[in-house]
């Protein structure tokens, strides 16, 4: 894939996430064509629950679930006992978890927000301007996917 069809397929993993799509349905739905998941609905239904850190619970960044659901397309085992499989899946995740995290010093979403650990109300946050400049998760789910195609 060359640059400018990674930059393209960022650029809309930003644009979906300033619709108002999640984290991990703008990382998700941006690449899951690539695996044959042409049904967006079907990718943004599938990714949903993992926004806001796990339903809004703040633990792993949606942005890099998102990526992790698209290392289980690229080479996830579909076989109950293949360990082989599960393993160089394992390694293909913590490879990506490890290039986020240095990045960006944590895959923890509170972290990253620097948000102190405490219960999270389920209704999320409107999406306002102020809301997108005190955020870094545009540019999270940009390099999310940039850090995933550069990994293919």
């Amino acid at each position: 894939m060359t640059n400018e069809e990674i930059e393209a397929r960022a650029q809309r993993a930003t644009d979906l996430f300033k619709q108002g799509y999640n984290c991990s349905q703008a990382v998700f739905a941006s690449c899951a064509d690539i695996y044959g998941v042409t049904d967006e609905s079907l990718a943004l239904r599938l990714s949903a629950s993992f926004g806001g850190g796990m339903g809004r619970m703040r633990m792993v960044c949606g942005a890099a679930s998102g990526m992790f659901m698209l290392a289980g397309l690229q080479n996830g085992s579909s076989t109950p006992h293949d360990n082989e499989g599960k393993m160089a899946n394992y390694a293909f995740v913590q490879q990506l978890a490890g290039e986020f995290k240095a990045q960006y010093g944590s895959l923890i979403c509170a972290e990253l927000l620097g948000l102190a650990p405490k219960p999270q109300d389920p209704k999320p946050e409107e999406r306002t301007q102020q809301y997108y400049e005190k955020r870094p998760c545009s540019e999270m789910v940009a390099q999310a996917v940039r850090i995933f195609l550069h990994t293919l």
